[in-house]
């Protein structure tokens, strides 16, 4: 009996300390800590996904007229997106959900392709209609970055695969702004970007701005 008391502790103790370095736990505590002060509004727009829209702090001046909740956080891939929907998506009830993920997936493993990007999208956008039938979903496509340059084509990969399976879907649009953050001899923008040629500066939010407006809901 001591034997598994002891045991028992010790699967306790694992599973604390899993739960505690779970990546980004930090940046989603500090979330749950902003809504126990001031919860969201419903039927908002939710902006979730990865660092591209943590950065856009100012996003709300982007689209005046709409109430928009930014659920960006840290260099998140795809399957940390499904690991904290309950934390991040579900619990707002907005109206809206604009994603974008997919890029630090493909940088994060060699192993990782375009149709894993998008196998990965399938499985977070199923589960959002598991939970939210009838959920209108706007994916922005993967973006240009100079610094990942050599990913390029798995990003043009996993691009198509997920505008291909959004156009047989209803309530779901595809936002491309890889094409418009190109120059017209199909070269890369680096002006866009800051010096990490990664993150990008107003200009390049100011194009993707202007792409994603026209799919917002009122």
């Amino acid at each position: 009996m001591k034997l598994y008391r002891v045991f028992l502790l010790i699967l306790i103790s694992l599973s604390v300390s899993v739960a505690m370095t779970q990546p980004f736990s930090d940046e989603i505590g500090q979330f749950k800590k902003q809504d126990s002060i001031r919860f969201p509004p419903k039927d908002a727009i939710l902006f979730v996904g990865s660092s591209s829209f943590r950065f856009w702090q100012d996003v709300s001046n982007y689209f005046p007229g709409y109430t928009i909740i930014n659920r960006g956080f840290g260099g998140s891939s795809l399957p940390d997106v499904i690991r904290y929907a309950d934390e991040i998506i579900f619990p707002y009830q907005p109206r809206q959900i604009v994603i974008y993920c997919g890029e630090n997936d493909l940088a994060g493993a060699d192993t990782v392709t375009g149709k894993t990007v998008f196998e990965r999208f399938k499985t977070l956008f199923e589960l959002i209609r598991s939970k939210m039938p009838g959920e209108d979903i706007v994916f922005v496509s993967l973006k240009p970055s100079p610094s990942r340059e050599n990913l390029l084509p798995e990003m043009e990969e996993a691009n198509l695969l997920i505008k291909t399976y959004l156009s047989i879907q209803t309530h779901a649009h595809f936002v491309d702004v890889y094409h418009k953050m190109l120059n017209a001899d199909g070269t890369l923008r680096k002006d866009l970007y800051r010096d990490d040629m990664l993150h990008m500066r107003p200009k390049g939010y100011a194009i993707w701005q202007k792409e994603i407006a026209p799919y917002l809901f009122k």
